[in-house]
Protein backbone atom coordinates (compact mmCIF):
# COMPACT_ATOMS: atom_id res chain seq x y z
CA UNK A 1 0.00 0.00 0.00
CA UNK A 2 2.79 2.39 0.83
CA UNK A 3 4.60 1.71 -2.46
CA UNK A 4 1.37 2.09 -4.47
CA UNK A 5 -0.15 5.19 -2.88
CA UNK A 6 2.34 7.13 -0.73
CA UNK A 7 4.64 8.31 -3.53
CA UNK A 8 7.73 7.39 -1.58
CA UNK A 9 11.17 8.24 -2.93
CA UNK A 10 13.22 5.16 -3.87
CA UNK A 11 16.37 6.57 -5.44
CA UNK A 12 17.88 9.30 -7.60
CA UNK A 13 19.26 9.37 -11.11
CA UNK A 14 21.15 12.00 -13.07
CA UNK A 15 20.28 12.95 -16.61
CA UNK A 16 21.71 15.83 -18.65
CA UNK A 17 23.35 17.29 -15.60
CA UNK A 18 20.15 17.35 -13.48
CA UNK A 19 19.23 15.06 -10.59
CA UNK A 20 15.78 13.46 -10.55
CA UNK A 21 13.89 11.41 -7.96
CA UNK A 22 12.64 7.91 -8.50
CA UNK A 23 9.12 7.71 -7.02
CA UNK A 24 7.09 4.50 -6.77
CA UNK A 25 3.38 5.07 -7.32
CA UNK A 26 0.54 3.56 -9.33
CA UNK A 27 -1.10 5.49 -12.14
CA UNK A 28 -3.47 8.32 -11.33
CA UNK A 29 -6.48 6.40 -12.68
CA UNK A 30 -5.82 3.63 -10.14
CA UNK A 31 -5.60 5.88 -7.08
CA UNK A 32 -8.33 8.49 -7.50
CA UNK A 33 -10.80 6.91 -5.07
CA UNK A 34 -10.37 5.41 -1.59
CA UNK A 35 -11.82 2.06 -2.70
CA UNK A 36 -9.07 1.68 -5.29
CA UNK A 37 -7.18 0.02 -2.45
CA UNK A 38 -9.23 -3.11 -3.10
CA UNK A 39 -7.55 -3.48 -6.50
CA UNK A 40 -4.20 -4.21 -4.88
CA UNK A 41 -2.94 -7.76 -4.47
CA UNK A 42 -0.87 -9.18 -1.65
CA UNK A 43 0.80 -12.51 -1.13
CA UNK A 44 -0.38 -15.01 1.45
CA UNK A 45 1.69 -17.48 3.43
CA UNK A 46 1.78 -19.86 0.44
CA UNK A 47 3.08 -17.16 -1.91
CA UNK A 48 -0.20 -16.78 -3.78
CA UNK A 49 -1.49 -13.37 -4.88
CA UNK A 50 -4.88 -12.55 -3.43
CA UNK A 51 -6.89 -9.30 -3.61
CA UNK A 52 -6.56 -7.03 -0.60
CA UNK A 53 -10.34 -6.90 -0.31
CA UNK A 54 -10.29 -10.56 0.78
CA UNK A 55 -8.54 -9.68 4.04
CA UNK A 56 -9.43 -6.02 4.58
CA UNK A 57 -12.81 -4.39 5.30
CA UNK A 58 -13.07 -0.70 4.33
CA UNK A 59 -15.25 1.90 6.05
CA UNK A 60 -15.45 5.60 5.34
CA UNK A 61 -14.92 7.94 8.31
CA UNK A 62 -13.57 11.40 8.94
CA UNK A 63 -11.14 12.67 11.55
CA UNK A 64 -9.08 15.82 11.95
CA UNK A 65 -5.60 15.72 10.54
CA UNK A 66 -4.28 17.34 13.75
CA UNK A 67 -5.62 17.30 17.29
CA UNK A 68 -5.02 20.61 19.01
CA UNK A 69 -4.72 20.82 22.79
CA UNK A 70 -5.13 23.68 25.26
CA UNK A 71 -4.29 23.19 28.95
CA UNK A 72 -3.97 19.43 28.23
CA UNK A 73 -7.52 19.24 26.86
CA UNK A 74 -8.53 18.65 23.28
CA UNK A 75 -9.51 22.05 21.94
CA UNK A 76 -10.86 23.82 18.91
CA UNK A 77 -9.96 27.44 18.18
CA UNK A 78 -12.65 29.85 16.99
CA UNK A 79 -11.50 33.15 15.51
CA UNK A 80 -13.66 36.09 14.57
CA UNK A 81 -13.32 39.69 13.46
CA UNK A 82 -15.17 42.61 14.99
CA UNK A 83 -17.78 44.42 12.97
CA UNK A 84 -17.66 48.18 12.63
CA UNK A 85 -18.45 50.02 15.81
CA UNK A 86 -17.94 47.01 18.10
CA UNK A 87 -15.24 46.58 20.73
CA UNK A 88 -13.37 43.56 22.01
CA UNK A 89 -15.56 43.62 25.09
CA UNK A 90 -18.68 43.36 22.91
CA UNK A 91 -17.13 40.42 21.06
CA UNK A 92 -16.29 38.61 24.29
CA UNK A 93 -19.83 39.10 25.59
CA UNK A 94 -21.27 37.77 22.32
CA UNK A 95 -19.03 34.68 22.39
CA UNK A 96 -19.89 33.95 26.02
CA UNK A 97 -23.60 34.23 25.21
CA UNK A 98 -23.26 31.83 22.27
CA UNK A 99 -21.23 29.37 24.35
CA UNK A 100 -23.80 29.41 27.16
CA UNK A 101 -26.59 28.79 24.68
CA UNK A 102 -25.01 26.03 22.56
CA UNK A 103 -22.44 24.15 24.69
CA UNK A 104 -23.33 21.65 27.39
CA UNK A 105 -21.57 21.60 30.80
CA UNK A 106 -18.93 19.14 29.57
CA UNK A 107 -17.36 21.92 27.47
CA UNK A 108 -15.14 24.70 28.75
CA UNK A 109 -14.12 27.93 27.06
CA UNK A 110 -11.01 30.08 27.41
CA UNK A 111 -9.80 33.26 25.77
CA UNK A 112 -6.54 33.70 23.92
CA UNK A 113 -4.68 36.45 22.11
CA UNK A 114 -5.99 40.04 22.36
CA UNK A 115 -9.22 38.85 23.99
CA UNK A 116 -7.33 37.29 26.90
CA UNK A 117 -5.14 40.39 27.24
CA UNK A 118 -8.27 42.57 27.38
CA UNK A 119 -9.95 40.39 30.03
CA UNK A 120 -6.82 40.28 32.19
CA UNK A 121 -6.16 44.01 31.89
CA UNK A 122 -9.79 44.80 32.73
CA UNK A 123 -9.64 42.79 35.95
CA UNK A 124 -6.33 44.45 36.86
CA UNK A 125 -7.76 47.89 36.13
CA UNK A 126 -10.68 47.29 38.50
CA UNK A 127 -8.28 46.22 41.25
CA UNK A 128 -6.08 49.27 40.64
CA UNK A 129 -9.13 51.55 40.66
CA UNK A 130 -10.40 50.22 43.99
CA UNK A 131 -6.91 50.32 45.50
CA UNK A 132 -6.47 53.94 44.40
CA UNK A 133 -9.76 54.91 46.04
CA UNK A 134 -8.76 53.25 49.32
CA UNK A 135 -5.28 54.78 49.38
CA UNK A 136 -6.52 58.29 48.64
CA UNK A 137 -9.21 58.02 51.31
CA UNK A 138 -6.67 56.88 53.91
CA UNK A 139 -4.27 59.67 52.99
CA UNK A 140 -7.04 62.26 53.24
CA UNK A 141 -8.23 60.81 56.54
CA UNK A 142 -4.71 61.18 57.93
CA UNK A 143 -4.38 64.70 56.55
CA UNK A 144 -7.69 65.99 57.93
CA UNK A 145 -7.55 63.78 61.05
CA UNK A 146 -11.13 62.76 60.33
CA UNK A 147 -12.94 59.93 58.57
CA UNK A 148 -15.92 62.15 57.70
CA UNK A 149 -14.35 65.07 55.81
CA UNK A 150 -12.71 62.81 53.17
CA UNK A 151 -16.14 61.39 52.31
CA UNK A 152 -17.22 64.73 50.89
CA UNK A 153 -13.98 65.03 48.95
CA UNK A 154 -14.29 61.51 47.52
CA UNK A 155 -17.69 62.50 46.16
CA UNK A 156 -15.83 64.25 43.34
CA UNK A 157 -14.78 60.86 41.94
CA UNK A 158 -18.24 59.66 40.80
CA UNK A 159 -18.92 63.13 39.41
CA UNK A 160 -15.73 62.97 37.35
CA UNK A 161 -16.46 59.42 36.19
CA UNK A 162 -19.91 60.51 35.05
CA UNK A 163 -18.34 63.31 33.03
CA UNK A 164 -15.81 60.87 31.55
CA UNK A 165 -18.50 58.40 30.44
CA UNK A 166 -20.65 61.19 28.98
CA UNK A 167 -17.63 62.54 27.08
CA UNK A 168 -16.84 59.12 25.65
CA UNK A 169 -20.43 58.77 24.50
CA UNK A 170 -20.57 62.23 22.95
CA UNK A 171 -17.38 61.71 20.93
CA UNK A 172 -18.18 58.12 19.91
CA UNK A 173 -15.29 56.53 21.81
CA UNK A 174 -15.28 53.19 23.60
CA UNK A 175 -14.40 52.05 27.10
CA UNK A 176 -10.98 50.45 26.61
CA UNK A 177 -7.68 50.13 28.42
CA UNK A 178 -6.68 53.74 27.69
CA UNK A 179 -9.95 55.22 28.90
CA UNK A 180 -9.79 53.04 32.03
CA UNK A 181 -6.30 54.34 32.78
CA UNK A 182 -7.66 57.86 32.38
CA UNK A 183 -10.37 57.13 34.95
CA UNK A 184 -7.74 56.04 37.46
CA UNK A 185 -5.88 59.30 36.80
CA UNK A 186 -9.08 61.23 37.48
CA UNK A 187 -9.17 59.93 41.06
CA UNK A 188 -6.09 61.96 41.89
CA UNK A 189 -6.78 64.88 39.59
CA UNK A 190 -10.28 65.81 40.71
CA UNK A 191 -9.99 65.30 44.46
CA UNK A 192 -7.80 68.41 44.75
CA UNK A 193 -10.91 70.58 44.19
CA UNK A 194 -12.56 69.11 47.25
CA UNK A 195 -9.32 69.34 49.24
CA UNK A 196 -9.04 73.07 48.54
CA UNK A 197 -12.62 73.74 49.65
CA UNK A 198 -12.69 71.47 52.73
CA UNK A 199 -9.28 72.52 54.03
CA UNK A 200 -10.06 76.24 53.75
CA UNK A 201 -13.51 75.70 55.29
CA UNK A 202 -11.99 73.96 58.31
CA UNK A 203 -9.58 76.84 58.77
CA UNK A 204 -12.43 79.35 58.72
CA UNK A 205 -14.45 77.34 61.25
CA UNK A 206 -11.46 77.17 63.57
CA UNK A 207 -11.47 80.98 63.59
CA UNK A 208 -15.08 81.25 64.68
CA UNK A 209 -17.08 81.05 61.44
CA UNK A 210 -20.26 79.01 61.51
CA UNK A 211 -20.49 76.04 59.14
CA UNK A 212 -22.62 77.65 56.43
CA UNK A 213 -20.70 80.93 56.33
CA UNK A 214 -17.35 79.12 56.39
CA UNK A 215 -18.16 76.90 53.41
CA UNK A 216 -19.51 79.84 51.38
CA UNK A 217 -16.41 81.90 52.17
CA UNK A 218 -14.11 79.00 51.31
CA UNK A 219 -15.87 78.29 48.01
CA UNK A 220 -15.66 81.96 47.03
CA UNK A 221 -11.99 82.43 47.88
CA UNK A 222 -10.86 79.06 46.47
CA UNK A 223 -12.71 79.51 43.17
CA UNK A 224 -9.76 81.08 41.37
CA UNK A 225 -7.18 78.39 42.36
CA UNK A 226 -9.67 75.65 41.43
CA UNK A 227 -10.29 77.22 38.02
CA UNK A 228 -6.57 77.71 37.39
CA UNK A 229 -5.53 74.16 38.29
CA UNK A 230 -8.49 72.51 36.54
CA UNK A 231 -8.06 74.44 33.31
CA UNK A 232 -4.30 73.91 33.32
CA UNK A 233 -4.74 70.15 33.73
CA UNK A 234 -7.46 69.86 31.09
CA UNK A 235 -5.53 71.98 28.58
CA UNK A 236 -2.46 69.83 29.21
CA UNK A 237 -4.42 66.71 28.24
CA UNK A 238 -6.11 68.40 25.29
CA UNK A 239 -3.40 67.45 22.72
CA UNK A 240 -3.98 63.79 23.59
CA UNK A 241 -7.71 64.16 23.05
CA UNK A 242 -7.13 65.94 19.72
CA UNK A 243 -4.82 63.13 18.54
CA UNK A 244 -1.88 65.45 17.87
CA UNK A 245 1.34 63.58 17.15
CA UNK A 246 2.42 60.31 15.59
CA UNK A 247 0.60 57.10 16.58
CA UNK A 248 -1.62 58.98 19.05
CA UNK A 249 -5.00 57.84 17.73
CA UNK A 250 -5.24 54.98 20.20
CA UNK A 251 -4.77 57.41 23.11
CA UNK A 252 -7.71 59.64 22.17
CA UNK A 253 -10.04 58.01 24.79
CA UNK A 254 -7.44 58.76 27.49
CA UNK A 255 -7.42 62.47 26.65
CA UNK A 256 -11.20 62.66 26.32
CA UNK A 257 -11.69 61.01 29.72
CA UNK A 258 -9.27 63.38 31.45
CA UNK A 259 -10.55 66.57 29.82
CA UNK A 260 -14.25 65.67 30.08
CA UNK A 261 -14.00 64.36 33.62
CA UNK A 262 -12.12 67.40 34.94
CA UNK A 263 -14.41 69.96 33.30
CA UNK A 264 -17.56 68.13 34.36
CA UNK A 265 -16.40 67.76 37.95
CA UNK A 266 -15.19 71.39 37.97
CA UNK A 267 -18.72 72.66 37.40
CA UNK A 268 -20.48 70.28 39.79
CA UNK A 269 -18.01 70.17 42.67
CA UNK A 270 -18.30 73.94 43.20
CA UNK A 271 -21.92 73.30 44.23
CA UNK A 272 -22.00 69.68 45.40
CA UNK A 273 -18.98 69.67 47.74
CA UNK A 274 -20.12 72.71 49.81
CA UNK A 275 -23.65 71.31 50.03
CA UNK A 276 -22.47 67.88 51.16
CA UNK A 277 -19.99 69.39 53.61
CA UNK A 278 -22.75 71.23 55.47
CA UNK A 279 -24.55 67.92 56.06
CA UNK A 280 -21.75 65.50 56.96
CA UNK A 281 -19.10 67.70 58.57
CA UNK A 282 -18.59 67.30 62.30
CA UNK A 283 -17.97 69.92 64.97
CA UNK A 284 -14.78 72.00 65.05
CA UNK A 285 -13.33 73.74 68.07
CA UNK A 286 -12.75 77.47 67.77
CA UNK A 287 -9.26 78.81 68.29
CA UNK A 288 -10.62 81.54 70.53
CA UNK A 289 -12.38 79.00 72.72
CA UNK A 290 -9.19 77.03 73.16
CA UNK A 291 -7.25 80.16 74.12
CA UNK A 292 -9.87 81.10 76.72
CA UNK A 293 -9.74 77.60 78.16
CA UNK A 294 -5.99 77.82 78.49
CA UNK A 295 -6.31 81.25 80.16
CA UNK A 296 -8.72 79.95 82.74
Amino acid sequence: MQAAFSGGRLAYFIMNGYQYQVIAQVDRTDRNKPFDIEKLYVRNSRGESIPLSAVVHLEESSSPSTLFHFNRYKAATISASLSEGKTIGDGIDAMNAIAARTLDPSFQTALSGPSRDFAESSSNIIFAFVLALILIYLVLAAQFESFIDPLGIMLTVPLALSGALISLWLFGQTLNIFSEIGMIMLIGLVTKNGILIVEFTNQKREHGYDKHKAVVEASTQRLRPILMTSLATSLGALPIALSLGAASTSRIPLGIVVVGGILFSLILTLFVIPAVYTFISGKHKHVATEINALGE
